[in-house]
């Protein structure tokens, strides 16, 4: 599956790592769905500045068990035109509660075996409070809104596609 880079609504070579502006006045969002392997540090090196005070991150990754029940794999499914309009929508509101330099959203698709990483969300900010309540309220709302879909396929044949329990958005201030 091709994927693709873009910030500021420009698009990027799959290798293309920004320089950043030493200055805090530049933002930088980055979102990528890739049925590749993802990298957190790949992924906190895109919101790295000498701007930046604290860089916070959430790793979400495929656990052996749910209910009880061995998982093989989990698979992932994704409307990307979509997601992408949804995720710079999340970053702006989170850029509206939050003092951010940058963000990243890496989500992959397809099969994502046990131990491996799913998704990243990272961001910058001058301070840790900001960088770290803006990863939290991020993770929650793509949660709740990206149109991405998991399937998860268990040791007894099973599989069945996931929905994600009720997250209450409110609590972010």
């Amino acid at each position: 599956m091709a994927h693709s880079h873009s910030c500021c609504n420009h698009q990027h070579p799959p290798d293309y790592v920004p320089e950043h502006n030493k200055e805090a006045s530049e933002a930088y969002d980055h979102f990528l769905i890739s049925a590749e392997p993802l990298s957190l540090e790949a992924a906190c090196s895109l919101v790295k500045s000498d701007a930046a005070g604290a860089v916070s991150s959430f790793e979400g990754t495929t656990r052996n068990t749910f209910n009880g029940k061995r998982v093989l794999r989990l698979e992932y499914e994704a409307y990307e035109p979509m997601a992408k309009k949804e995720w710079y929508g999340i970053v702006q509101e989170a850029r509206s509660k939050y003092h951010l330099l940058s963000t990243v959203m890496h989500h992959r698709v397809g099969e994502v075996p046990v131990g491996k990483t799913s998704v990243i969300i990272a961001a910058s900010s001058a301070h840790r409070a900001d960088a770290i309540n803006a990863v939290h309220f991020m993770i929650d709302s793509l949660k709740v809104r990206l149109p991405i879909w998991k399937k998860e396929l268990l040791d007894d044949g099973s599989a069945m596609w996931k929905q994600n329990e009720h997250i209450d958005i409110s609590v972010h201030k």
